[in-house]
């Protein structure tokens, strides 16, 4: 038995519904009544989309959604295995072609899920690339506050460091969310879910002065009067404009890792474990909607303690 609800509302779609029907009514789904933030939708159908090429150019015989069965899913499978993915790829694919058949069982088109008896591929967990305290301040205090952007950009490391904000978040970070009084910040996460984070003085007093010595002279454009962050033009940043910064100013630091925004989110996770944070407290503030995601820095916490002890351990001190 299928393990999706019974839905009482009144199917929309016919059951003959097409790849490209189905396709639009997915979207329409997942965020009307998922509520989904823009990218999880693209995200997701770009996933189905593999499904529907698959479908209809590379199974034998080709299939309509109304006729997706579980005999189908393991050639879906072997050619996503095929075209060389990696567990963790085949697991994100399967995973919104799994939301897409939720949609497809509420709306009439099949009856069952056909993946209901599919194992997915064990993701691989990968330990994240993360800076040293020491790294991280280098990076900050490499930026050039004499040019006229350095204080925003310090602003943004500040912030990103402070809160262990995804790039998303910093660059949608309105003015009236930050709380300075009690030292709080309040960002608008992945699925448009809420969470309040504290935030650090010196984050909020770099903020201040990004607001004093370059925010109060831009020219800002009609809707934007909100965003903390602005461009020259007035206008929000772009993730992109972020990186590049970041990965700029990382080099100009002498740092010859790779450094990205999530570098410093993990760092953020990674260095507050270390100093004995909760890990439920960690979670909460890196949104994650399980602890299983959070604990990944526990894993990253004990190799630390295993580097520690192979360096200063006196039995394992080469002579």
């Amino acid at each position: 038995m299928s393990n999706v609800p019974s839905n009482p509302r009144e199917n929309t779609l016919p059951k003959s519904a097409g790849w490209t029907v189905c396709m639009r009514g997915f979207r329409s789904w997942l965020q009307l009544e998922r509520g989904l933030s823009s990218n999880s939708i693209e995200a997701y159908a770009r996933d189905v989309q593999r499904l529907a090429f698959f479908a209809q150019n590379l199974a034998q015989p080709p299939f309509e959604p109304s006729g997706f069965e579980t005999t189908h899913v393991d050639a879906f499978v072997a050619q996503l295995f095929d075209e060389g993915l990696s567990r963790n790829s085949q697991s994100r694919i399967l995973s919104g072609v799994r939301n897409f058949c939720k949609y497809l069982i509420l709306e009439g088109i099949v009856e069952r899920d056909p993946l209901e008896l599919l194992d997915s591929p064990r993701p691989e967990r990968k330990l994240p690339d993360v800076l040293a305290i020491q790294e991280i301040q280098a990076i900050i205090e490499a930026i050039d506050l004499s040019r006229k952007e350095g204080i925003r950009n310090r602003a943004i490391l500040e912030t990103m460091y402070s809160c262990g904000l995804r790039v998303s978040e910093v660059v949608g970070l309105r003015l009236s969310c930050i709380d300075e009084v009690d030292g709080f910040v309040k960002v608008i996460g992945k699925g448009n879910k809420e969470r309040i984070i504290p935030i650090g003085e010196l984050a909020l007093e770099t903020i201040a002065r990004y607001i004093e010595e370059y925010r109060k002279f831009v020219d800002i454009e009609p809707g934007y009067e909100d965003t903390l962050f602005l461009g020259r033009r007035g206008r929000e940043l772009t993730r992109q404009m972020v990186f590049t910064m970041l990965r700029r100013t990382a080099h100009e630091a002498g740092i010859r890792k790779q450094v990205s925004p999530h570098t410093f989110r993990h760092s953020f996770a990674t260095h507050l474990m270390e100093s004995g944070a909760d890990i439920r407290v960690v979670q909460e503030m890196l949104g994650h909607s399980s602890v299983s995601t959070t604990e990944i820095y526990t894993h990253l916490d004990q190799n630390y303690l295993r580097e520690q002890m192979e360096q200063f351990h006196p039995r394992n001190i080469k002579a």
